[in-house]
């Protein structure tokens, strides 16, 4: 019998696996997960903090789930290297897996300062899964302030969350604005108000080089000299892939694991899906990682989908991945808000046009990215929408110039755009 392994029970390995059964009720499929929780939503983690949603409101799939399609779930069993050239998986346990074809999910891990003294304190968290969520509600009984270092989505998330539970927040942001990865300096200052309004202290341009504590944390030092007293610090400053289980393999890696239009590896019974994949950007036409639940479900898909036609010598019928656009939506005390492409001019690039229109009464933003008459980039707060509108103009590669004027306009919508496109379809008829 063949046997399919899938390092990851998050999007992409949960909706590889189920790709690979709806096409083959016979191959064994093996997944292979270091948690020990059945499959959640990791994007809900933060309202779980912040008291909104339980525990199981996380869960995605459950344990009859893996029953029902026949797969074999290790859950708690950590993959800790992968040898193509045996065709197995070792766990960290020593165990080995063989399998005929292998997904790798791995998905990432928070970024953890590696020059930031005390970085290893007990109260000290990264912000990514259940367990994490868990050992801070440990904490917040005898907590009175947390401290957040970095002011993008994930560390805005977790204060936000620590925020409705009653502490006091502080966030420490070492560029000069929060959601730099979203917004603008002026999109920015939106969230920055709305954080200060509902009782957060956001301070910027300033890093922590210290937290201090003889064993529990006690405070944190800034750059400045000032100490910050605190029992909880969160590390926010993004995610890195799991690529330790391919080193020193042949297994080509550059940001994470790079894959081929199909979700390949350059070994053609290895896959990749996900956060720790290196993919094709349809707006900067480059591979690159978009670490977003919506990529990694439809990688997963095409990845699982693809393994099985490898496994059958189907090659030829295997379906090409179209490539993915870096985008974020979040809310944050009742402000929504939207980024997806390019939300600033590439240093030295030329080509490039930004429009935008600012209503600080309204709470309303919006900016597109031009470039060569064409929407490479858009970020909204407020109302954001007809979104789906500034989506389609950039994947599609509209030229724009006949609705350039009623881009950021009140009526802008999909009636105004439909004649475009058509035309753009006929195109390539």
């Amino acid at each position: 019998m063949k046997q399919i392994v899938i390092i990851g029970n998050s999007a992409a390995g949960i909706n590889a696996a189920e790709a690979i059964r709806k096409q083959d009720k016979k191959t064994k499929i093996i997944i292979i997960s270091d948690e020990k929780h059945f499959g959640y939503c990791r994007c809900l983690i933060s309202y779980m903090l912040a008291g909104d949603l339980k525990e199981e409101d996380l869960i995605i799939r459950s344990e009859q789930f893996y029953a029902d399609l026949d797969i074999q779930l290790l859950r708690g069993k950590k993959a800790e290297k992968v040898n193509p050239k045996k065709n197995c998986v070792i766990l960290e346990d020593k165990t080995k897996i063989d399998y005929d074809s292998l997904i790798i999910a791995a998905g990432a891990h928070p970024k953890m300062p590696e020059n930031l003294k005390g970085v290893n304190k007990h109260g000290v968290f990264g912000f990514r899964t259940i367990e994490n969520v868990k050992d801070i509600l440990e904490l917040i009984p005898i907590s009175r302030t947390a401290c957040v270092l970095g002011g993008g989505l994930i560390g805005l998330k977790a204060a936000y969350g620590l925020n409705k539970r009653g502490l006091e927040v502080k966030v420490i942001v070492r560029s000069n604005r929060v959601l730099s990865q979203m917004l603008d300096e002026q999109g920015a200052e939106f969230f920055k108000t709305r954080f200060t309004e509902n009782g957060m202290d956001v301070v910027l341009g300033t890093e922590a080089v210290e937290i201090v504590g003889n064993g529990d944390v006690k405070a944190i030092k800034l750059a400045s000299g000032k100490v910050v007293g605190c029992g909880i610090v969160i590390i926010g400053k993004g995610v890195s892939p799991n690529i330790k289980i391919v080193k020193e393999t042949d297994i080509k890696v550059d940001k994470g694991i790079v894959t081929d239009d199909y979700m390949r590896t350059n070994i053609p019974n290895i896959f990749a899906a996900g956060d720790i994949a290196q993919t094709y950007d349809m707006v900067w036409q480059s591979l690159d990682i978009n670490a977003l639940w919506p990529v990694a479900v439809e990688q997963g898909k095409l990845a699982g989908y693809n393994a099985v036609l490898s496994l059958e010598g189907k090659q030829d019928k295997m379906t090409k991945y179209a490539g993915s656009i870096g985008m974020n939506a979040i809310e944050f005390f009742d402000l929504p808000v939207i980024s997806m492409g390019i939300i600033r001019k590439p240093k030295d690039a030329t080509g490039y046009e930004e429009l935008t229109v600012v209503d600080k009464a309204s709470n309303v933003y919006k900016k597109v990215m031009l470039k060569d008459n064409q929407v490479v980039g858009f970020s909204g707060i407020g109302k954001i929408n007809n979104s789906g509108v500034y989506l389609k103009l950039i994947k599609e590669k509209v030229d724009i110039t006949r609705c350039k004027d009623d881009l950021l306009s009140e009526q802008f919508g999909y009636a105004l755009i439909r004649d475009l496109i058509q035309e753009e379809e006929q195109t390539y008829v």
